[in-house]
């Protein structure tokens, strides 16, 4: 909405700030033309980032309000992250995060806030399985006989990840934990180069996406050993979980959430929950995240909360038997 006239610009901005300290955000929201704020932070071309752009012009037609998406990576997401914790509690800035906002805390020695009390967590739109891959210089074929082989020759495989604490490191140290074996980290920049890598047989295994791995399994250039979700990915349904293969105990899932700063009220919180929910089940947005492996969960702010604190637990753990550090 437009208003010609500053001075009923101005008063109508006084009711909706009004109105919106009574618990009616959806009036205040109509009533603003500030754009809401999604911050990402992750580079563009992430998957978060993908997913966000997937959902933000049905997000802008639900909510009847402009959107802008912005790109603040860094510090393992915390640059962006901070701007959210720190924005004010109007409901006109939220963020888009990935597992790594748990992970943090664990692996950097200072993190600018809590990861837990600093937000109001509202929705956990989905998972993303992992997809344990190994290169042509890897004999085994089978999960059994990569966890035999791995028992006879500990700490000589390779095993890559996106850099020390990743996700893809930490599902690397659950299945060695899972496995009772011993494989050696080798900590990449980025999931790009592990891949090169791995198609190269520079590193014998490693952990992708199920997108980013699909094709070159299809390919027979890397096998897949399992999948490191609980239920198959649609995208590889005749790998099975590693769960199947022989560690039952495996279940390992990098996600995406959204949030907002602290004191969110909770018809803040609820509306957008409700506008989430609607989209996610927008057959486009569905494909969407389909396409890039994304089971979607649009878990409500009552369960997203505790999720983010069983996470940050789990993490932790792993991450102390990792030692694994990023400063």
């Amino acid at each position: 909405m437009r208003f010609k006239d500053n001075g009923r610009r101005a008063a109508l901005a006084s009711l909706a700030a009004t109105m919106f300290m009574a618990g009616g955000h959806a009036q205040a929201q109509a009533s603003s033309d500030k754009p809401l704020r999604v911050i990402v932070p992750l580079s563009a071309g992430s998957t978060v980032d993908v997913v966000a752009r997937a959902m933000s012009a049905q997000m802008a037609k639900v909510m009847g309000h402009p959107i802008v998406i912005e790109n603040l990576a860094g510090a393992g997401g915390m640059t962006g992250t901070v701007q959210v914790v720190n924005a004010p509690k109007d409901g006109l800035t939220i963020g888009m995060v990935s597992s790594n906002h748990v992970i943090n805390p664990s692996i950097y020695r200072k993190v600018p806030f809590d990861s837990l009390n600093d937000i109001t967590p509202i929705t956990v739109i989905g998972t993303v399985p992992l997809v344990l891959v190994g290169s042509s210089v890897v004999p085994a074929r089978s999960l059994k006989e990569l966890i035999a082989l791995l028992k006879s020759k500990p700490g000589t495989l390779n095993i890559g990840s996106a850099g020390n604490g990743s996700v893809l490191h930490l599902a690397a140290e659950l299945l060695m934990s899972e496995g009772g074996v011993d494989v050696k980290h080798i900590p990449y920049k980025g999931t790009g180069p592990l891949a090169a890598d791995l198609l190269g047989g520079q590193v014998e295994l490693g952990f992708l996406s199920v997108t980013a791995a699909a094709p070159h399994i299809k390919a027979g250039k890397l096998r897949a050993f399992g999948v490191s979700t609980r239920q198959r990915s649609a995208i590889l349904p005749d790998v099975p979980t590693l769960a199947e293969s022989g560690l039952p105990n495996y279940v390992f899932d990098a996600w995406i959430a959204v949030i907002g700063p602290a004191g969110l009220p909770r018809p803040v919180v609820q509306k957008y929950y409700a506008d989430v929910k609607t989209v996610l089940s927008m057959k486009d947005v569905q494909d969407a995240m389909a396409n890039q492996g994304i089971a979607i969960i649009a878990s409500p702010p009552e369960q997203a909360a505790p999720f983010f604190k069983a996470e940050f637990d789990k993490h932790a753990v792993l991450v102390k038997k990792s030692g694994a550090t990023a400063d």
